[in-house]
């Protein structure tokens, strides 16, 4: 069986303060032991005072982002192997507003997720569709154009170490989020894909992403192909991030 794993995107926000207060609370609020995986991801300079402060927790440190390359002359950027030295064991690839604001491609991405293999951590590989993919009735070939991508690089073996967040575009920070039906339905097309392409898609961790909330996580996580969920605004507040990781 697949163990349940819920991942909190801090994006763009923190502070020292706010680091040691929220994963206080956060730890506090937690049960022993632990039901499913839990990861934080907190922007780079928090890095190094989040591992501190979930040392020991079973609560694990991943990264928002990272540079395709291991080293040289790519000032502003940080690597795999970087993460992997401060502590981290996850890190985020293609996530949506990477995507979109930052003009990143799928070589791109695929390039990213390769790198963080190299350096013996884990991706979490965002897909998915905009609003006006989705309306145009181009979600599968959307998310199957981002899969393949990585799967073309980096051959299905390695993809199949990896997890898979599917977070529609359309749902992130709008307040919109997909049916569990719906999310349901494209988690089961993302296993068929990776399955198509001979990776063990039976053993690969599905996360949705976009909008959970404790009134939905439940009947979100309870479909047969969602394993979790990949969490942005409500990760910030630990009493929601709390009830997340317990429908988890």
């Amino acid at each position: 069986m697949r163990q349940p794993m819920v991942a909190g995107n801090w994006k763009l926000n923190g502070s020292r303060q706010m680091v040691s207060a929220l994963l206080g609370d956060i730890l506090s609020g937690l049960g022993d032991p632990l039901t499913a995986e839990i990861a934080i991801c907190p922007p780079f300079v928090y890095l190094q005072e989040a591992r501190g402060a979930l040392e020991g927790s079973g609560v694990v440190l991943g990264a928002q982002d990272v540079c395709d390359e291991d080293e040289g002359a790519y000032t502003g950027e940080v690597s795999a192997p970087m993460l992997g030295d401060v502590g981290c064991r996850y890190v985020i690839v293609g996530h949506s507003e990477r995507r979109s604001l930052y003009r990143e491609t799928d070589e791109l991405v695929a390039r990213k997720f390769e790198a963080v293999m190299r350096a013996g951590l884990c991706p979490i590989l965002c897909v998915g569709e905009s609003l006006e993919e989705r309306n145009a009735g181009v979600t599968e070939a959307v998310v199957a154009r981002q899969l393949d991508a990585v799967v073309e690089l980096v051959g299905p073996e390695r993809i199949g170490e990896a997890v898979v967040a599917y977070e529609p575009v359309w749902a992130i920070g709008t307040g919109m989020t997909a049916s569990p039906e719906q999310a349901q339905a494209v988690h089961a097309y993302i296993r068929g894909r990776l399955d198509l392409a001979g990776v063990s898609a039976g053993s690969v961790r599905l996360l949705y992403g976009g909008s959970v909330k404790p009134e939905n996580a439940v009947e979100l996580f309870a479909m047969p192909d969602i394993d979790g969920g990949l969490i942005g605004g409500a990760s910030l507040q630990a009493e929601t991030f709390l009830a997340i990781c317990r429908a988890a």
